[in-house]
């Protein structure tokens, strides 16, 4: 049998393979990890104590504060007039002298060289460091080149890091008390600890893949010239541990509890179809509910999210799923974070359902005690078959008779603890199958790293006969004079409109306030004419109910509120929607707004009140497909603020960068699944290190 060929070794980040001569000249070093453990010690204390603040408080945080940037560490004879630039130079004579401005402290003046040169360094108000830096010290200084051999430090550390003159320099996150420059020595002191890092991932598993070794990717994110491959193979480290945590998640979650399955033939849910709905479904739709039914027919629970452009039906999949249960002898439960989309939904359940088909309830906070009583008893007793409401449906006293399958709208908004609560609805040894919706279209990258542990439906097909709406951006009074005038037309052509205002406070009293105010002035000025409705939070529920029923009658002509209309109101005969201050909110938010119109059969209008020059009012303008907007909307707000763990930048990773690194995590997804098939518990040898890492990070403090 033919020797098998010896695969080829080559460089790091490089195609060429490494000669025999490279190999047998190339270090053997065993790692000591303990040694990633010690303490940092950075000078003066208050560096100490700000690099702490920043979560550096050994060797190994340290190796794992990744510059964001790089830029060339420049020599003396290179620097040109007005250019920042980092130097890294060697101190030839130190001086202070007094400066006559007075509240000044003493001028420290040094003479340094590199070898390519000789030029005079400026610290200001830092007299202490001509007794700092003697003669002979080694600095790396930031700042700006004056001309005539003259320096301006902004920035300077000790540094042993002569090697790196003329090479890159890394530009390091820093915090007050702690500059980038500081950091960057402080990494170049411990430039040998990178071979203490260990590498959890097992040589086959890196060869397969591609993966250069852990140490030298550290190396190489620091130190380069290849920063970015480097920092790529510690984000796969990293969106692998965290693929393997959901995608646990979901197996413990499907194979310690069971639902009852649903797989009888459809009668009801057919029937539904065939003669009660009002439309024929879309074939996204049909689909959706292929999905549902096949997760229904089985004993492990339902746990599939549905993603709904604006507009294309996620109620009717819903409402199928839910009549599913029903027609198994079961009940049915959808619940919605505020009484307004619940009032909605309920709506559009009912007018989806002609007739008495089933028996349906809606039961919030508001709902009178009388009302509530009837329901629960009829729940309890299983006579009613659905109910729609809030966090209302979850409170100790309520029970079902047989709750089979819960769908949660916005399901974002709701905590663990409040699904929880729903599970426990079910009959004794059951949770009911689950049915998530989200109104807002999320990217593929981050429905990998947030929503793993769920299987993804989306819905991108609108239903026929919904019209374009039209987008603009109004930034100058001709332009918001014009938009009015637009409004007007629109009202006297019998069609209505809405003005949302913007969420000036987090006090839910000054944004009624805000929409009050707006509403005052438009009824006597550019509306006089019409009639002009009030809707936002803090109104008494007779009060938004009244307001919502005159709008969607008809009875009134423009409606002024707040988000509260973001999701869920349904008035096809609306078609302008005027957006105040357009640029205090996200792109999804604004894309949900716009969703209110151009559902009937008349071309609508949107009409965002911002800067021209805002990236996302432009965005919305250009693009009206929801998914291509949440694309956008990640690339320009990073994966934090979109999930809502972070108000901005990444939110959870360290090293990944979504979207970025998408194929990173697809990459890291792969590899989770498939390492959960064969070696679930990570116990075979080649995964111990793996295993030990998991162990580490899922012990380790979440960041505030």
């Amino acid at each position: 049998m033919a020797a098998a060929a010896t695969p080829l070794l080559r460089a790091f980040a490089e195609g060429h393979a490494l000669s025999d001569e490279d190999l047998i000249g190339a270090p053997c070093r065993t790692p000591r990890p303990s040694r990633l453990a010690e303490p940092l010690d950075i000078k003066p204390p208050t560096a100490q104590a700000a690099a702490e603040s920043i979560g550096l408080e050994t060797v190994g945080d340290l190796l794992n504060h990744l510059p964001r940037a790089t830029g060339e560490a420049r020599t003396i004879a290179e620097l040109a007039l007005d250019e920042t630039a980092t130097v890294l130079v060697e101190v030839r004579s130190i001086t202070s002298r007094p400066v006559r401005r007075r509240g000044m402290k003493p001028l420290v003046e040094a003479t340094v060289s590199d070898g390519t040169g000789i030029m005079k360094a400026t610290f200001f108000n830092q007299p202490w460091l001509s007794a700092a830096y003697p003669v002979g010290t080694r600095l790396m200084l930031s700042g700006k080149y004056q001309g005539q051999n003259r320096f301006r430090v902004n920035q300077h550390a000790k540094t042993d890091a002569v090697a790196a003159v003329g090479s890159e320099a890394a530009q390091y996150p820093a915090t007050k008390g702690i500059s980038s420059v500081q950091i960057f020595a402080a990494v170049q002191a411990h430039r040998s600890a990178v071979h203490d890092v260990v590498d959890p991932l097992p040589l086959p598993m890196r060869r397969a893949l591609g993966l250069p070794d852990k140490a030298t990717a550290m190396a190489a994110a620091h130190f380069g010239p290849h920063h970015d491959t480097g920092r790529q193979r510690l984000a796969f480290d990293e969106l692998l541990l965290d693929q393997i945590v959901q995608l646990r998640l979901s197996r413990e979650r499907r194979g310690d509890v069971r639902a009852a399955p649903l797989a009888e033939a459809p009668t009801l849910s057919a029937d539904w179809r065939a003669e009660s709905l009002p439309f024929t479904p879309t074939g996204d739709q049909v689909n959706a509910m292929g999905d549902v039914d096949a997760d229904l027919a089985r004993e492990r629970p339902m746990q599939r999210l549905l993603m709904g452009e604006v507009g294309s039906g996620k109620t009717v999949v819903a409402l199928h799923a839910m009549l599913r249960a029903v027609e198994h002898g079961g009940q049915a439960a959808l619940m919605a974070p505020t009484e307004t989309l619940a009032e909605q939904h309920f709506a559009t359940i009912q007018s989806l359902m002609p007739g008495s088909l089933i028996t349906a309830a809606l039961l919030t906070g508001s709902t009178t005690a009388a009302r509530r009583r009837e329901i629960l008893a009829r729940l309890a007793s299983g006579e009613l078959a659905i109910v729609v409401g809030t966090h209302a449906l979850i409170e100790p006293d309520v029970a079902f008779s047989n709750l089979s399958v819960a769908v949660v709208d916005e399901q974002h908004r709701f905590g663990v603890r409040q699904r929880a609560a729903l599970d426990a609805k079910a009959p004794r040894g059951l949770v009911p199958h689950l049915l998530h919706m989200t109104a807002t279209p999320i990217p593929r990258t981050l429905r990998l790293a947030n929503f793993g542990a769920l299987d993804v439906t989306a819905l991108r097909e609108l239903p026929r006969g919904r019209k374009a709406i039209q987008t603009h951006v109004c930034s100058t009074e001709a332009e918001r004079h014009r938009a009015y005038e637009r409004i007007r037309e629109e009202l006297r052509a019998g069609r209505q409109a809405f003005v949302v205002c913007p969420l000036v406070s987090e006090s839910e009293a000054l944004n009624a306030r805000a929409a009050t105010a707006e509403y005052e002035r438009l009824k006597t000025g550019e509306l006089k004419d019409f009639e002009v409705v009030l809707l936002h939070g803090q109104m008494r529920p007779a009060e938004k109910a009244a307001a919502m029923q005159s709008f969607a009658e008809g009875g009134a002509d423009v409606l002024v509120a707040t988000t509260v209309i973001e999701v869920g109101i349904d008035v096809p005969n609306a078609t302008v929607m005027l957006v105040e201050d357009a640029d205090r909110y996200g792109i999804s938010q604004l894309h949900q707004l716009r969703g209110r119109v151009g559902r009937g059969a008349h071309e609508s209008l949107c009409l965002l009140f911002g800067p021209r020059e805002s990236k996302r009012l432009d965005a919305l303008r250009k693009n009206s497909d929801g998914f291509r907007l949440a694309e956008i909307d990640l690339e320009l707000r990073g994966e934090g603020e979109l999930t809502g763990t972070r108000q901005s930048g990444l939110a959870r990773f360290k090293f990944a960068r979504l979207p970025d690194d998408e194929e990173v995590l697809a990459a890291a997804h792969a590899t989770a699944e498939a390492l959960l098939e064969t070696d679930p518990d990570l116990s075979q040898p080649d995964h111990e290190l793996l295993r030990a890492e998991l162990i580490a990070a899922e012990a380790a403090p979440v960041a505030a």
